[in-house]
C-alpha cells in the first residue's frame, strides 16, 4: 500500500501527540522497586522530591518505594533480589565490588555525609570529642549503615577501634528522637531532621558535624561522596533506557531543590517528616542545604576519600583497589544535564 506524504506527516503527528505511548514501549521495565533507608530523612530528599512532585511519573515509571529503618537493611534488600534499585551512600558500592558484588551509582545526590554525631547533653562535660565515645551506647540508624560508619571512622581517628562502643540500632525518625529523650543511648550518629530535633529541645550537644563543607573538611580532609541512586550493573546493561529516566527524574530534583524556597520543599514532603514541627523542620533543611550534589557527579578526589574511610574500618579493603570506573557511572548524569 503507498503512504503518501501527508499520511506520513498526520501519523507522526499522531505519535507527538501520544508520547506516553512512545515511553512505554522504549522503557524496558517501567515498574521498580526502590529501597531506602529511612526516607523521611532529608539526605533523602530529592528522592521524595522526585516521588511527590511527579518527576518519576513524567519519565514514564511507577516506582514503588520501600523504606527500612537503615541503608544496611536497603543494601541487602537488593542484593536479596526484592528491590531493583536503591538509594543509599555511595560508600557500599566500593564494599560490595571487594565482596565481588557488581553494584555502581548512577547518580550523586549528596556531596557531604550530612551525618552529625553528637552526645546527650549531661555528658557534654566528659565526652568533648570521638576520643571520648569509648564504652558508650551510640544509637545509629541502622548498625552497618553509614552513620554507623562515619562514627567508627572518627573514633578510630581518635585512636580508638571500632567495637570500642556498643552499637544501637534507633531508626531514622520518631524512634531516634524517642531513645536519646529516654536515655536509651548516650550518643547519636543520625540525620536531619533528628538531629535539629534534638538540638531545638536542648537534648544534645555536637561534636561532629558534616552538613558542611567546612565540617567534612575536618573530618575527611575533603569531599566525601554520600546519598546516591545504585543497582546492579547487569540491571544497567539490561535496562539502559529505565536506568537514563531514573536518573532524569532524581537530577530533576537536585535541581528543583536547589532553587526552590525552604517552604515550597517543606510543603512538598508528607507533614509527618515535620517530626509535629514545620519550623524545625525548615531549620534542617537551612543546615543541609549545602550538603546536596550541585552535579550528579561522584568526583575522584571524593571517591578516594570514602575509599580510604574504609579501608580503616574494613580488613576486606585493606588490599582493595578499587576505582571510580567500577563504583560510578557517569554518562547518564551527563546526558540528564545536557
Amino acid at each position: 500500500m503507498r503512504i503518501s506524504r501527508r499520511g506520513l506527516l498526520v501519523a507522526g503527528a499522531g505519535l507527538v501527540a501520544m508520547p506516553g505511548i512512545v515511553r512505554a514501549q522504549s522503557v524496558e521495565k517501567p515498574k521498580l522497586v526502590l529501597g531506602v533507608g529511612g526516607k523521611n530523612l532529608l539526605y533523602y530528599l530529592p528522592l521524595t522530591i522526585a516521588e511527590r512532585r511527579g518527576f518519576f511519573k513524567e519519565q514514564g515509571l511507577d516506582v514503588e518505594i520501600t523504606d527500612f529503618g537503615g541503608g544496611a537493611k536497603a543494601l541487602q534488600s537488593l542484593v536479596g533480589g526484592s528491590a531493583d534499585i536503591v538509594t543509599g551512600a555511595y560508600e557500599h558500592t566500593i564494599r560490595m565490588q571487594a565482596k565481588g558484588i557488581d553494584i555502581r551509582s548512577t547518580l550523586e545526590l549528596g556531596r557531604f555525609p550530612a551525618i552529625v554525631v553528637a552526645v546527650k547533653k549531661d555528658l557534654a562535660g566528659k565526652v568533648k570529642s570521638a576520643a571520648d565515645l569509648k564504652g558508650l551506647k551510640i544509637g545509629v540508624t541502622a548498625p552497618g549503615s553509614s552513620t554507623n560508619m562515619l562514627v567508627q571512622f572518627a573514633m578510630v581517628k581518635a585512636g580508638l577501634k571500632p567495637m570500642d562502643a556498643a552499637w544501637v540500632g534507633v531508626g531514622a525518625g520518631a524512634s531516634a528522637v524517642a531513645a536519646m529523650k529516654k536515655g536509651e543511648i548516650d550518643a547519636i550518629s543520625n540525620l536531619d531532621p533528628v538531629i535539629s530535633k534534638l538540638e531545638a529541645d536542648g537534648d544534645i550537644v555536637v561534636l561532629i558535624d558534616t552538613r558542611t563543607e567546612a565540617g567534612t573538611q575536618a573530618l575527611f580532609g575533603g569531599t566525601n561522596p554520600a546519598a546516591c541512586l545504585y543497582m546492579k550493573n547487569d540491571f544497567i546493561e539490561k535496562n539502559p533506557e529505565t536506568t537514563q529516566r531514573l536518573v532524569n527524574g532524581l537530577f530533576k530534583a537536585l535541581k528543583w531543590i536547589g532553587s526552590a524556597s525552604a517552604d515550597d520543599i517543606a510543603n512538598s514532603v508528607p507533614a509527618e517528616y515535620h517530626l509535629g514541627d514545620k519550623g524545625i523542620y525548615m531549620r534542617s533543611l537551612a543546615a543541609v542545604r549545602d550538603s546536596y550534589s550541585k552535579n550528579g557527579i561522584v568526583s575522584e578526589a571524593g571517591h578516594q576519600s570514602i575509599h580510604a574511610m574504609l579501608v580503616q574500618l574494613d580488613a576486606e579493603l585493606k588490599d582493595a583497589k578499587i576505582g571510580r570506573d567500577k563504583t560510578f557511572v557517569e554518562r547518564f548524569v551527563a546526558k540528564a544535564s545536557a
